[in-house]
Formats: structure tokens, C-alpha cells, sequence
């Protein structure tokens, strides 16, 4: 009875994937904070808990019953990335994927047409995929209780957005610098093996670049976080 209720709150199934889950409560936050539903949004994030912790008990007890299976979000839970601060494998939905790959292929196309833009696409296309970075991690954040001081803020907000705004940050600049040094290194290797560099790479340091880091920056917004 208690699991059914709190389907209900979800507005799920209770045989739904908890992938569906955490995508209807994500869907459900956005709209009570949008309307300043506060009674709602404090239902919703003590069902969304229940349900987490009921995830974890199960994979502690390897249960999984009907459709409802522990998804790889809760199941590898407790185990940590060799880098703490490095990407993890976390696939968007469809919708954002075919986003991701409009927005790299627009600024892809730009750079082919332009060849010299002074590098505005690529600063361009890491201020955008800075922001869809951003609201992907904010998507997946765990619901958390706010503790109010006595002005009545939550405390933790700030960290938590500092947290998720470094993390943006260093996860674009990082594909950027990739895609630099890459380019950088294969320049290094020709020249090493005693090979003339061909005009056509060494003419298009801005073009190779750029197009790299837009697939780069697709890949990492839509299936890491």
C-alpha cells in the first residue's frame, strides 16, 4: 500500500524502470517549483527518497521483481570513479542526445563556412554546452532536505550549485584542452618522424579544433555527466 502511494505521487507505474522514475520526479520538481508548490515538492522529494532507499535495499538483497529493476545509477552506487572529479557514464534521454547533436552540428557547420572566426564558435559552443552540462548534472542531483538557517535559506544551495558549476566547467574545458593538445601532438609527431606538415593541417588549426571539440563536447553531454 505504502509503494502505491507513493507510485502515485510519482504519477508512475509501480512495475515503471526507475530510469522512469527519476524522469518523472525530475519532470515533477520542475513544475511544482515553477507553480512555488511548496506542500507538493515536499511530498514529492520524501517519495522520491523512499523509493531510492527501497532501490538500495534491493541491491544490497539482489531483488528485483517485474519491470522494476535497480537501475546502474543505484546499483554501482557505492562505488567510486578512480578520478572523483572525472566523467561518469550517465546517458541522457533521446531528445537530449539529438539537442546535443543539433547545437555541435550547427557550430561544426559554422566553422566549415567561415574556416577563420577568430575562435568565436568554439567559445561559442563551450558557453552552450557549459549550460546543457549544467542542467544535466542539476537533472541528477539526489533530492536532498534543504537546512534553513534562521533568515530561513537553505545553507547548502550555494555549494551545491558551486559544486555542479566547477564540475560544468571543468568537464567542457577539459574536452576543449583534449582537442588542443591532440591537435598540438600530432603536429609534434610529424615533425618528429622528419615529415613535412601538410598545409592542409597546419593551415586549419581553428577549423580541426573547433570540429573536434564539438563531437568531443556531444559525447560528453549526452552520455556522461
Amino acid at each position: 500500500m505504502m509503494k502505491k502511494t507513493l507510485m502515485r505521487v510519482l504519477g508512475v507505474s509501480p512495475i515503471a524502470g526507475f530510469d522512469k522514475m527519476k524522469a518523472a520526479y525530475t519532470r515533477r520538481r520542475k513544475d511544482a517549483e515553477r507553480r512555488g508548490d511548496e506542500v507538493y515538492l515536499e511530498k514529492l522529494e520524501k517519495a522520491y527518497d523512499k523509493i531510492m532507499m527501497s532501490q538500495l535495499m534491493n541491491r544490497k538483497k539482489g531483488l528485483t521483481f517485474g519491470q522494476f529493476q535497480v537501475s546502474k545509477d543505484i546499483k554501482y552506487a557505492d562505488k567510486q570513479p578512480i578520478v572523483p572529479w572525472g566523467p561518469r557514464y550517465s546517458k541522457s534521454s533521446v531528445k537530449d542526445m539529438r539537442i546535443n547533436m543539433a547545437i555541435s552540428a550547427v557550430f561544426a557547420i559554422w566553422i566549415f563556412v567561415k574556416r577563420n572566426a577568430e575562435w568565436k564558435p568554439l567559445q561559442f559552443l563551450a558557453f552552450v554546452f557549459f549550460y546543457r552540462i549544467f542542467e544535466k548534472l542539476k537533472a541528477f542531483e539526489p533530492a536532498t532536505s534543504p537546512t534553513l538557517n534562521e533568515y530561513g535559506e537553505d545553507e547548502g544551495h550555494g555549494l551545491r550549485m558551486g559544486k555542479r558549476l566547477l564540475r560544468s566547467l571543468s568537464l567542457v574545458f577539459g574536452c576543449i584542452a583534449v582537442s588542443s593538445l591532440g591537435y598540438t601532438g600530432i603536429l609534434n609527431l610529424i615533425e618528429l618522424l622528419g615529415h613535412y606538415i601538410p598545409a592542409i593541417l597546419y593551415n586549419n588549426q581553428e577549423l580541426i579544433v573547433t570540429a573536434a571539440t564539438s563531437v568531443m563536447l556531444y559525447v560528453m553531454a549526452s552520455y556522461y555527466r
